[in-house]
């Protein structure tokens, strides 16, 4: 809902053009309220505002913009204005944004961006997208070994202001190789006299710049850290990952993993800012292996009719079989993707796994199994028949636990997402497992009433 408490005041100071109202509107709250008192605004105007701020207040301000405000105002303002801009922003930020921005008006603005962040920009939009290298930040705090305590107080101070964070400074050489890493903590603690050399950690964790960025989230998470160095493959520093930016990917990867769970492709933009048309198509491709799934249930209900029509009571109990076959698989499936991507296990604990939700299913085979053959006793003709139920529904449970568990191991052990075993997919395979299993069990234990010989 948008926040309409000052859009009068603010309309009326832009068309008086009150300079002072509107550079006082611009400092009194924290960005982020600025940005959300703006939103009844349209891009230009709200652009017309920002213009009464300095270049850093107004990066500030900007980055709390919807990204579609943002977008607009990128390709529809003076190209020099929105090129100082683009320098004063985040590194990480202008990355992202600047995909999200029309190619031609790229081009357009990118000279007009000063040299050293051109050459940033261009450097991080050379990493492949969802790596440490394209969530990364440049701005951080560098000190050497050989500076004293008093020497690095000044050092920080200067960078500060450029910098995203500076509770944690990392050590380098000439060459910024990584060599360790100081908080600022340790240095407001130290003697004045202290060389950085005799109280940094000289034991640093830190990611690749190809890492996956689940992996970085995982590893801040694991030690708990507000940002995490980023290197090469010469350990070189080239940026660092800071806990917001794991925040954002944390909810994308929830995103993408709760559309793949419902059996569709990840959405790239909003729900309500996805065109018709391609909701279609990433639904539809979904629905339509789904809806294959689904037609090879039929056909194995075909090639069992004459089964069912012999003995017509287990028709009774085949959504009962199949659905918990798919449910025990979801189950586990959701189980064991949320375990791989928390960290929690890998793929190369599939031996572990797999005996877990072996006994897992035995056991949730044989609850269900009691509740089946209390029904199988009251609906069928005798024990004998009574029993089909309840042994189809250990077995079901059983691999339905198996199959939901293995797959996304399989597919992580190839290099895929595991979320792509979404819950319809498990669900689709132990439907026709099921059916299977009931009728070969029906058979096994019913023979003469299916007229087997």
């Amino acid at each position: 809902m948008t926040n309409t408490l000052y859009l009068p005041e603010l309309r009326e100071a832009l068309a008086e053009n009150n300079t002072a109202e509107l550079r006082e509107f611009c400092y009194a709250l924290h960005p982020a309220r600025t940005a959300e008192f703006m939103e009844g605004l349209t891009p230009l105007e709200s652009w017309e505002v920002l213009r009464h701020a300095d270049p850093a207040q107004r990066a500030e301000i900007f980055h709390y913009f919807d990204l579609d405000k943002q977008v607009e105002i990128i390709e529809n303002v003076d190209r020099a204005e929105i090129g100082q801009l683009i320098g004063d922003m985040a590194p990480d930020d202008r990355v992202d944004l600047l995909e999200e921005v029309s190619p031609e008006v790229v081009s357009e603005v990118l000279p007009l961006v000063a040299p050293e962040e051109r050459r940033d920009i261009l450097r991080l939009q050379s990493y492949p997208e969802g790596t440490a290298g394209a969530v990364m930040t440049t701005d951080f705090a560098r000190l050497s070994e050989n500076l004293t305590v008093s020497e690095a107080i000044e050092s920080v101070r200067n960078q500060a202001e450029s910098s995203e964070t500076v509770y944690y400074l990392y050590v380098v050489d000439d060459e910024d190789h990584l060599h360790g890493l100081v908080s600022l903590r340790q240095i407001l603690l130290a003697r004045p006299n202290v060389k950085i050399a005799d109280i940094m950690e000289r034991t640093v964790v830190s990611v690749g710049v190809l890492d996956d960025q689940e992996v970085v989230a995982q590893t801040i998470a694991k030690f708990d850290f507000q940002a995490i160095p980023v290197v090469d493959e010469e350990h070189h520093l080239v940026g660092i990952v800071t806990h917001d930016d794991v925040i954002d990917v944390v909810v994308e990867e929830a995103i993408e993993d709760a559309h793949r769970f419902g059996g569709m492709q990840p959405l790239v933009m909003g729900y309500l800012e996805t065109h018709p048309l391609t909701m279609t198509w990433k639904r539809g491709v979904w629905l339509m292996i789904l809806m294959c799934a689904s037609l090879t249930t039929a056909m194995a209900l075909n090639r069992y009719q004459g089964q069912f029509e012999a003995i017509a009571w287990l028709v009774l109990f085949l959504p009962l079989v199949i659905s918990s076959g798919g449910n025990s698989g979801s189950q586990a499936a959701t189980l064991v993707i949320t375990a791989l991507s928390s960290g929690d296990i890998t793929s190369a604990d599939w031996g572990r796994v797999l005996r877990r939700e072996l006994l897992m299913g035995a056991l949730l085979g044989g609850l269900l199994a009691s509740i089946g053959l209390v029904a199988g006793l009251v609906v069928a003709p005798d024990v004998r028949g009574a029993l089909v139920l309840p042994l189809t529904l250990t077995l079901v449970v059983a691999v339905g636990t198996l199959i939901g568990s293995v797959l996304p191991l399989v597919f992580r052990r190839l290099g895929l997402d595991p979320a792509l075993m979404s819950n319809p997919i498990v669900a689709g395979i132990m439907d026709i497992l099921g059916i299977m299993i009931y009728v070969e069990v029906a058979l096994l234990l019913l023979s003469r009433e299916m007229h087997v010989p």
